[in-house]
Parts: structure tokens; C-alpha cells; sequence
């Protein structure tokens, strides 16, 4: 039970609140119990974003999720996840010419969207990603020349 310690008018009360069970509690007011019922308003439910969510990451036929592990390319600038997480959108495609600080892909982690940067200028050679995606640290995600 939580207890309190209430003044009004210059009276002092202890009260003592219990297990609250389908909107009834049980008080105890200077020792004199009591049954309150509360109401119980439903608020309204506020949606603070609709941003469009990537799909569940694809399964194998044994029902195990397919997870990108990083890999070693020959040649060129590898551009890798910085974290585990879900890519939401590659923004650019092969053969796009990318600056530094291009976004080139988004990472969902941790109910966080993470701009990938390029990093590099460059021309991109491989994309070995696709949206909705489980990536691990270190994993490879584009590959530029």
C-alpha cells in the first residue's frame, strides 16, 4: 500500500492507497477503509509519426531470419553499417556518382533512423542491400570504385 499524508483545512489524514483491480481501490482513511470506484476515461490515442515502416525482415524456409554478415570485396571503398539494425532505403542505385556526404543508405536501430553517409566520392559499384534487410555491425552495404 502507498501511504500519504494529507492537511486539509487544518485536519490531518493519512491515507493509505491499495491494489487498484477493474477500476475499484481499496483506501483506508485514518484507519476507516473505504471502496472507491474511478473513472475511467479513455483518452484519445495520438499517432506521433506514419512514417511508412520497412517489411519484417525475410525468413529462410527453416523460419531463421536472413541477416547480412559482413564479407570481404576486392577492391574499392566499402561503405558499412555502423550498427545492427534494419535498412529502411537505399538511395541510390549502381552506376550513381555519390559525394562524402551523401546519404546513401538508411539504418533503422533501436527505433532510430541512422543516415549512412557515403564517406567517400566515388561511383558506386555494388549495392549489397535492399530494404528491409537485418544488418549486423561491420556488414558491407555498398561498395563504390
Amino acid at each position: 500500500m502507498k501511504e500519504y499524508k494529507y492537511k486539509i483545512n487544518g485536519n490531518n489524514y493519512n491515507v493509505a492507497i491499495g491494489d487498484i483491480v477493474d477500476g475499484k481501490a481499496e483506501v483506508l482513511v485514518n484507519g476507516t477503509p473505504y471502496k472507491v470506484e474511478l473513472d475511467q476515461k479513455k483518452a484519445p490515442v495520438t499517432v506521433v509519426s506514419q512514417t511508412p515502416r520497412a517489411a519484417a525482415a525475410p525468413r529462410t524456409a527453416a523460419g531463421d531470419k536472413v541477416i547480412a554478415k559482413p564479407c570481404v570485396a576486392a577492391g574499392g571503398t566499402q561503405i558499412k553499417a555502423p550498427l545492427p539494425g534494419t535498412v529502411m532505403s537505399v538511395n541510390c542505385k549502381v552506376g550513381d556518382v555519390v559525394k562524402a556526404a551523401d546519404t546513401v543508405v538508411v539504418l533503422e536501430a533501436m527505433k532510430m533512423e541512422n543516415a549512412i553517409h557515403a564517406g567517400y566520392d566515388g561511383k558506386v559499384a555494388s549495392i549489397t542491400c535492399n530494404p528491409g534487410d537485418a544488418v549486423l555491425e561491420g556488414a558491407v552495404l555498398i561498395t563504390l570504385e
